[in-house]
């Protein structure tokens, strides 16, 4: 039997269904199973996918946990229980992030020995392997033992996803030194220093999450989030400024040449490649993709969805977990 089908909430993000449709379309044509979650009227051509019919939507706007409990028959929520039930391999939701991960978390169940789940998204690196950092977004207020799973997990991760070996794991805070940072910093550090299945290089700043020593830099959700918005705002802030410069007036012929040269490097850091942020610690794969996701990104979400259940991530993470 081959694999159980990627599932598809058609109805999250800026762009559903449209986009999300035709990314899902994009998807198959690869090769890889896809199903569809979604009201099927307005779904318009699906093609030969199959729709898993569902009649309500959670908006952008709703706050995610009195939404996942009166809205069950969204299609954030049906995603989730149709992986839990055996329907579809993974779930990928450009929709509402604080609803895709509660629905992920009340639906799939945690991994044993995970508290709170984390978002880890890979940042990119031109030239350079990829960093991952978590939490970016799950969980605004943390304990230690959370941040001291979510180095496992991430480590986790980024060896099951990016082939690192033993990937070195970096604690975000205000200084190098063991004693900078607040109390959940500080009392963290103790625990990851203490963990030989960690690879720890220890305290990492905010200058050092793309140039640093950490390949996985763990941190709680406000700030990875604060991280996370910061970096894609001052490389979009950068790129149209570089842009503008290379095509003013008098730029000529070679403001062309660097344009071109430039090219594969803005490709190489379009968030569209990634795809989504992976949801670790639930019991199920479960990727969340940006809200404004276009075909490509969905596409490409549905793609590490399949690559992630083809390398039993979930198996290896609850492995972590118990070690």
């Amino acid at each position: 039997m081959g694999m159980l089908p990627v599932i598809v909430d058609a109805m999250g993000g800026d762009n559903a269904p449209g986009d999300i449709v035709a990314g899902a379309l994009e998807a198959a044509e690869r090769g890889i199973p896809v199903a569809l979650v979604g009201h099927p009227d307005e779904l318009g051509d699906t093609g030969p996918l199959e729709v898993f019919p569902a009649f309500e939507v959670i908006s952008m706007a709703e706050e995610p946990g009195r939404a996942v409990r009166t809205k069950k028959d969204s299609s954030i929520v049906r995603a989730a229980e149709l992986v839990r039930d055996g329907h579809g391999s993974a779930m990928v939701s450009a929709g509402n992030t604080g609803a895709v991960a509660a629905a992920a978390l009340l639906r799939m169940r945690r991994i044993s020995g995970v508290s709170r789940p984390a978002i880890a998204t890979t940042l990119p690196v031109p030239g350079g392997r990829p960093r991952v950092l978590l939490d970016s977004g799950a969980m605004a207020d943390c304990q230690p033992e959370w941040l001291h799973a979510y180095a496992r997990l991430g480590s986790t991760f980024a060896r099951v996803r990016y082939g690192i070996d033993r990937p070195t794991v970096g604690l975000m805070s205000i200084g190098e030194e063991p004693e900078k940072g607040n109390q959940l910093v500080k009392d963290t550090h103790g625990l990851l220093a203490a963990d030989p299945s960690i690879d720890f290089v220890g305290n990492i700043e905010g200058r050092d999450v793309l140039s640093g020593p950490a390949d996985v830099v763990v941190t709680d959700g406000f700030t990875g989030n604060v991280v996370l918005k910061t970096l894609e705002g001052t490389v979009s802030f950068l790129v149209q400024q570089i842009i503008g410069a290379l095509t003013a007036p008098g730029a000529g012929d070679a403001g062309t040449t660097a344009l071109g040269l430039l090219a594969p490097l803005a490709a190489e850091m379009d968030p569209d490649a990634i795809g989504g942020a992976m949801l670790l610690g639930v019991n199920g794969v479960c990727i969340i993709g940006h809200g404004s996701s276009g075909p490509t990104a969905i596409a490409n979400a549905v793609s590490v969805a399949h690559d992630m259940v083809e390398g039993r991530l979930v198996s290896h993470l609850a492995a972590a977990m118990s070690a």
